[in-house]
């Protein structure tokens, strides 16, 4: 099955918006990863959701784990405080997650592939648009194990 057929809406913030707003996105959405557009509307990044968690946490308390066990919840509630006044290209980690895409006429496996190599469960889908491209949508991990089941007769 084409890219095209698999890709489906996700939700997106664009890289000028505010931290705090992505961080709701992905809260209030349950998603699995955020993604993020430029401002042209081409993908930014795409940042799994473990990698946002770990955006909240002080780096003292990454260095020592142990410190995470005395601290209490109002300075866990300071740790949002952090995001205020960021906006999304601000507060994204160093390591920057590089969008992962196809076209939209990739196939299943070239689809797997992608996001095997990239351990993102999101991988983008864009059709080119004269000097530019356009979101088709997203082919996420879950999707795409839905489809393998299926036609596999395992649905």
């Amino acid at each position: 099955m084409p890219a095209r057929d698999l890709a489906e809406p996700y939700p997106h913030v664009t890289s000028d918006d505010q931290a705090v707003d992505a961080v709701r996105l992905v809260a209030e959405r349950n998603l699995p990863a955020l993604l993020v557009l430029d401002t042209d509307g081409t993908p930014y990044a795409v940042v799994p959701g473990s990698q946002l968690v770990r955006q909240l946490v002080p780096e003292y308390v990454m260095e020592d784990p142990l410190l995470a066990a005395v601290i209490d919840e109002r300075h866990a509630e300071a740790l949002a405080e952090e995001l205020v006044g960021k906006t999304v290209a601000e507060w994204l980690p160093r390591r920057t997650f590089k969008p992962q895409y196809v076209g939209p006429d990739a196939g299943t496996l070239q689809i797997a592939a992608v996001m095997a190599r990239s351990h993102v469960p999101l991988v983008a889908v864009l059709e080119r648009e004269g000097e530019g491209s356009r979101l088709v949508g997203v082919v996420s991990a879950a999707r795409l194990m839905r489809h393998l089941l299926e036609a596999g007769g395992q649905a």
